[in-house]
Order: C-alpha cells, then sequence, then structure tokens
C-alpha cells in the first residue's frame, strides 16, 4: 500500500457505532443479560416460554392489524377475533388458566380500543423501523406507532401490556423513547412534539412533551451506555473474564429472566413460574431461592 493511500485511509471518518433502543435499555438493566443475547456465541439456550410475553405478543399483533383494514371494516369484535385468532398456547398452568387470560384481555383490550383508537384515523407508522446518526451513534429501532397531530409534528407511541402502570415522569424520563423521537423525526421528516405510553391493561396513556433539553440530556445517556458496551467488549477482548466485564444486576427481574439458569448471581432470587405475569394471577416460585 503506498504511503497516498495510507494517508487517504487514516483520514477516514471513524464508523458510526450501531445502537437500538432495546439494546441499550437491556444493558441498562443488566449487561449479563446483555451479553446472553447479543454477544455470546452460540447464544445460552433461554427458559421456558413465559405467558406474558406472548399475550404481549398478541396484543401488539391485534392493534397492528386494526391498520390493515380498511376503515369501514374495522371494529372492535373485529380486533378481539384478532387477538383469539393470535393468542399463545405457551407459558400457561393449563387451558383454564388460558381461557380466564383471553377473557381477561380481551375486555381491556376492548376497553382501550373503544376510548382511545379512532378507527377512521391512519397513523404515520405501523410498527415501523425507523433510524437516524446522532453523534457518532447510528441508532435504529423498530416502533409501535407514530400519529401526526394536526400541525404536522409526530407522536411517538409506545404500548405497554404488563401490571405496571405507567408515569408521565417515566415517559419523560425514558431514554428508549427520546432515542425513538430522535430517529422518528429523521425517517419521517417532521418534528416529533410528544412520546406516549399506551397501558392498555387500565387504558393510561403516561404522555410527556420532547423539548431539545430533555432529548439532549437522553442522547447522552444513550451515548454513554454506548461507551459502556464497547468498554465491556474491549475487556473481554482483554482477557477479563465475562462474568466481570459484564456484571448482573441481581434484582426481583432476575425471577423471570430468560437466563436465569446460566447466571450464579440471577439464581439467588427464586425462579418464578411461567404464567406468573397473567392477569389477576397470584405469583408463584418454582425455584430455589437464597439458602
Amino acid at each position: 500500500m503506498s504511503a497516498a493511500e495510507q494517508l487517504s485511509l487514516d483520514g477516514m471518518p471513524k464508523p458510526l457505532r450501531p445502537v437500538t433502543p432495546a439494546k441499550l435499555d437491556t444493558f441498562d438493566s443488566c449487561p449479563r443479560r446483555f451479553r446472553y443475547i447479543y454477544d455470546e456465541r452460540p447464544a445460552p439456550a433461554r427458559g421456558a416460554p413465559w405467558a406474558h410475553t406472548g399475550i404481549g405478543s398478541s396484543v401488539h399483533a391485534a392493534l397492528r392489524a386494526v391498520w390493515d383494514t380498511a376503515p369501514a371494516r374495522r371494529s372492535v369484535d373485529g380486533v378481539l377475533q384478532d387477538l383469539r385468532t393470535m393468542w399463545p398456547t405457551a407459558g400457561f398452568r393449563d387451558a383454564e388458566q388460558s381461557r380466564r387470560a383471553l377473557r381477561i384481555v380481551g375486555e381491556q383490550l376492548a376497553a382501550y380500543v373503544e376510548e382511545h383508537v379512532d378507527f377512521a384515523s391512519q397513523p404515520r407508522g405501523i410498527e415501523r423501523t425507523v433510524g437516524a446518526p446522532y453523534g457518532d451513534l447510528a441508532i435504529s429501532g423498530r416502533i409501535d406507532r407514530v400519529d401526526e397531530l394536526d400541525d404536522g409534528s409526530l407522536v411517538v407511541i409506545d404500548y405497554k401490556t404488563g401490571r405496571a402502570v405507567p408515569t408521565s415522569d417515566e415517559a419523560r424520563a425514558s431514554m428508549q423513547l427520546a432515542v425513538y423521537a430522535v430517529a422518528v423525526e429523521r425517517t419521517f421528516r417532521a418534528r416529533c412534539a410528544r412520546v406516549e405510553l399506551h397501558h392498555i391493561p387500565s387504558g393510561t396513556i403516561a404522555a410527556a412533551e420532547i423539548t431539545e433539553p430533555s432529548r439532549a440530556r437522553q442522547m447522552r445517556r444513550a451515548a454513554a451506555t454506548a461507551d459502556d458496551i464497547d468498554r465491556a467488549r474491549a475487556e473481554v477482548a482483554a482477557g477479563v473474564d465475562p462474568d466481570v466485564a459484564y456484571p448482573a444486576r441481581v434484582g426481583p427481574a432476575c425471577g423471570h429472566c430468560d437466563f436465569w439458569a446460566h447466571c450464579p448471581d440471577g439464581r439467588q432470587v427464586p425462579l418464578k413460574a411461567p404464567w406468573f405475569a397473567v392477569p389477576r394471577e397470584a405469583s408463584a416460585a418454582v425455584g430455589p431461592g437464597p439458602a
């Protein structure tokens, strides 16, 4: 290689670091879980499927199907039929529990749709992949829904199906939603004015306005998390024990982690039954806890 060619290569801009909101959120929640999902190959086997994960997927799919249907044919009954079609079969204690959960979730979804879904409207995006450069980051992710306001600005909507009811403070403090907002603005070439968490079980909508200071603050957090990911990877490459480079953050969530069986630290928390988060079911632990 000539000196001129080497000089040209040395002058190339540094490649952008690809990140997604899911990866950033996973690392912040538990670096070791991040390693199991994204870095370790072959990836460790996951545990038994969780009923609540399948329920969440079926609710998301039913809400997406609304917009795949002609406006004149959209109805609450149609949404419930889609939910029944997409209902999961794994993770429940028995068929009776599954039927009871379907009835409860169907009632919750119907109430949400009746109050918050305008069948005559059409979102700007449904389960749309968005992306944008930001500093030295290359952001990408898949959003549940993007609505357009009367002034042409956009709203990022994220569906939630768990037990915890979100608040406006949580929406305002969400790095994940801020990253989505940045990517949505670049993808749709329009200002993102607001982010919303739609909690289907309660019908609660937790909203927060997007401001330049809040956006910049959350994107600094995203860049710091990306730095931490790079640091952990570099440490492993240098010979550091992966469990040291990617520490576990032990807490209640360990009891329903897909990788509980592989994590000595996480096994301090009792493993929950696959159906523990089924609506109106008491939590159930099936694994050993601390001595």
